[in-house]
């Protein structure tokens, strides 16, 4: 499907003695060191200049949600993209003031969108199939989805962009990424179900019982297999999109529990994509844990969020670039010129 090889990291020694030689005591930055290091690494760059950084929201509805497994109705996910092209939403304030740019996909939403200069029509259909009695997608949605995702990071990075941050809307996604994260990780499903957006105790059993019957369908644990079992358009396209720009060596922030769902599903599909990812957040969601778990990751931001949209991703695009300024802004000091 796609060739990533695993970072070329011969000159990870000399990296790691530029930036101790910066003009800081050697550790003071922390987490940012290695952060930069990470993106030197990436970049293939000693002095890492990153351009644009771009959100880029996937939107897609779920037929799982016939279950009862989520507390709002489908039309909320057509609402909501409306609102984010307006501006008016969370990701629109925090993209604008990280300074990046805002994208939405139309992967698999049920409702008709009208055409908006920052809308993308993708649309594999107009939502999934309902997961708990078939298969969500079929394998040709399966990979049709994807190769957009891959496509469409292909075109941002044309467009000059060096910072990716994915994020999701879709009423029910938080079903399928528990499934998903539950045979991927894999992890015990009562583990990864969390309540979404605000579920009840009679929501949350409901959801428990039609994921208990989805996963009870089949047991496969191949990574296209399962995401075409249990996966949403959306999320599908967003591991497509980590793929892509994985492959064009960019930085690809991870949010949450969603879009760590679509970053677990994509290093199964490549491992050496996740060498090119930061994880932004350690979302609230129970399942988040076991994402970061099977990915080793620790993520920048401890913050309780537990939105979506890709808003913690938002958020730690400052931080990339302060890592990055490391590198690039930073006055050499080398610690031989001592004493």
């Amino acid at each position: 499907m796609i060739d990533i090889s695993p970072l070329d990291r011969t000159r990870e020694s000399a990296l790691r003695t530029l930036i101790d030689d910066k003009a800081k005591p050697v550790g003071s930055l922390g987490r940012l060191e290695a952060l930069a290091l990470q993106i030197a690494l990436i970049r293939g760059e000693d002095r890492p200049v990153l351009g644009k950084a771009r959100s880029v929201i996937f939107a897609g509805d779920h037929g799982i949600t016939a279950e009862g497994v989520s507390s709002h109705p489908p039309e909320v996910t057509a609402a909501m993209v409306s609102n984010f092209l307006a501006g008016g939403a969370t990701i629109s304030a925090f993209t604008r003031i990280a300074g990046a740019e805002l994208r939405v996909v139309d992967a698999g939403v049920a409702s008709p969108l009208p055409a908006h200069p920052d809308l993308t029509d993708a649309k594999i259909a107009p939502g999934t199939r309902n997961a708990a009695g078939e298969p969500a997608m079929t394998a040709d949605q399966c990979r049709t989805a994807l190769d957009r995702g891959i496509a469409l990071a292909r075109d941002a990075v044309a467009e000059g962009v060096d910072i990716l941050a994915p994020g999701e809307m879709g009423i029910g996604n938080t079903a399928s990424a528990s499934l998903l994260v539950h045979r991927l990780a894999p992890a015990p499903l009562g583990d990864v179900v969390g309540r979404g957006a605000g579920l009840d105790d009679e929501g949350l059993a409901r959801k428990r019982a039609a994921l208990a019957k989805a996963a009870a369908r089949t047991d496969t644990t191949d990574p296209l297999g399962v995401l075409a079992e249990f996966g949403g358009f959306e999320i599908a396209m967003m591991a497509g999109f980590m793929l892509g720009a994985a492959a064009e060596d960019r930085i690809v922030i991870v949010d949450g529990f969603i879009a760590g769902a679509a970053a677990l599903t994509a290093c199964r599909i490549a491992p050496a994509a996740r060498e090119r990812m930061v994880f932004a957040h350690r979302s609230a969601e129970p399942g988040a844990r076991a994402i970061l778990d099977a990915l080793d990751a620790d993520p920048l931001l401890d913050l309780d969020l537990r939105l979506g949209e890709g808003s913690g991703a938002a958020l730690a695009i400052p931080l990339v670039r302060a890592a990055a300024a490391i590198l690039t802004d930073l006055a050499d000091y080398p610690r031989g010129a001592e004493g």
